[in-house]
Formats: C-alpha cells, structure tokens, sequence
C-alpha cells in the first residue's frame, strides 16, 4: 500500500543518515517497530536488527510476516533494556512524537525522554548514530525532544528534508554519539536552514556543569597546567595565549 512504501522510503532514509560502513552487516535497534516494516528493510541491505515496541499486537504482526529480527515488548519511556555498547546504530521510524505526550496521568514527557535518551545512549557504541524520523507538533516538542537528547550526551540537531512541501516535509533527529560531526544535507532544499544543529546548546549545558569548554582559554591554560604538572615542556602564557588568530598574514 501507499502507507507501506511511503514507510519504507523513510527507512531508507532513515539508514542513509545512519552513515554505516559500506558493505558491512551492521547490529541496530528499531525503536517502535510496529509490524517489522523498518526491520524488512534493514533486512534488505543486510543488516541484523532487534526490534522494540510498545504493542503486542503489532509484534504479532511481525511474527506472522516471519522478521528476522528478534523482538522486544517493551515502552521507550521506560528506557532501553540493552547491553552497554550493544548497537551500531538506531533507526526509528513515526514513533518519538509519542514519548512527547501524557498519555497516562503517571507519564512525564521530560522524565520518559530523559530514560529513553539516556539509555539509549549507554547501548549503542561510541561511533553510533541513532536517527529518528517523526512528527513534532510544533517547535516546542522539538526544543523538548533535542534538550533531552542533548543531556543524554548526544550531539546532532534536526535535519528537514522538503521543507517547502506540505506532503512530502519530513523532520529527521539525527543523534551521534561520538562528538560532533557536520550535520548531513537536508532533501530538496538549497539553504543550509533546513538542518538545525543544536551542538552549541550542548556546549552551553556543558558550561553549567562546570567544564571548561574545548579551545577556550580557560581550557587551554587548564591544559597548560596540567602538562606542567606532569613535567612536559610547556610554552609559558603570554598575552597572546588561546586568543584567536585572524586568519590574515
């Protein structure tokens, strides 16, 4: 059906902006796989998969489409039950906007994100990507989701493919886990404004905990200090230490 392919369209997506390694069986998570849908498509370009969702009966479904991958009931509220450093990456497709909402007087969308992203975190390894595909109602849900993310120790931002389009706009959360890199390109769009990083919103919550940040000059003379500790041969501060060059001879 339309439904399907337009599902697996944004898988495919979904598994380009993973950046696997070419030619390489990969072990992913698929996070809210419903009726193995995604995991038919990680099947496809060889990948091994396990699967989580909240329904029993979608896994049902699953099943009796015979997946390959294994498959986990389980809420993503209430984290992810894997291994340190079990994945090489995640994949989810339609699922996250649902962690945003109180669907029970129990559930606390800030806390539920905060499990989710923190033990997601823990169980993919320190290359992974995890990249979601979902339908945030506003900005708001987005600020919400990326400030969660981002206290879980994820860098990354929200990537928009078709952003001019009412049909064919799709938001992409593309997470990584170690450091950050360049955001990828966003479909069908020419500005650079459909990719929103939030990596400096990273920075920032690092400040607070008290860490200087990277290749500031509380940094660089706290680096200094340390090799004169150790009896490494350091260059002593001057005016001109840690101020940034302007990039004129």
């Amino acid at each position: 059906s339309r439904m399907m392919e337009i599902q697996e369209q944004m898988c495919e997506r979904a598994i380009e902006l993973l950046v696997l390694p070419e030619d390489e069986p990969c072990f992913l998570l698929d996070i809210g796989c419903g009726s193995g849908l995604s995991g038919s498509v990680l099947e496809e370009q060889g990948h091994i998969w396990v699967g989580v969702d909240i329904s029993s009966a979608m896994l049902n479904v699953a099943l009796e489409r015979e997946v390959e991958g294994d498959l986990v009931l389980g809420d993503m509220g209430h984290g992810m039950p894997f291994r340190a450093g079990s994945f090489d990456g995640a994949v989810s497709i339609s699922a996250l906007q649902w962690l945003c909402n109180a669907d029970k007087k129990s559930h606390n969308p800030v806390k539920r994100l905060q499990k989710f992203f923190t033990s997601l975190f823990a169980c993919l390894s320190r290359t992974a990507r995890a990249v979601f595909q979902f339908y945030p109602e506003n900005s708001d849900q987005i600020e919400l989701v990326t400030t969660q993310a981002t206290k879980a120790g994820f860098f990354g931002g929200v990537v928009v493919d078709y952003p001019n389009s009412t049909k064919a706009k799709k938001f992409f959360l593309v997470l990584m886990t170690g450091g950050a890199m360049p955001m990828p390109k966003a479909l069908g769009d020419e500005s650079e404004r459909s990719t929103v990083s939030y990596t400096g919103r990273r920075e920032h919550a690092k400040k607070a905990r008290g860490k200087p940040l990277k290749n500031t000059k509380e940094w660089i003379l706290d680096k200094k200090e340390r090799r004169r500790r150790q009896g490494l041969e350091t260059r002593a501060n001057t005016k001109y230490t840690a101020r940034k060059r302007s990039g004129r001879f």
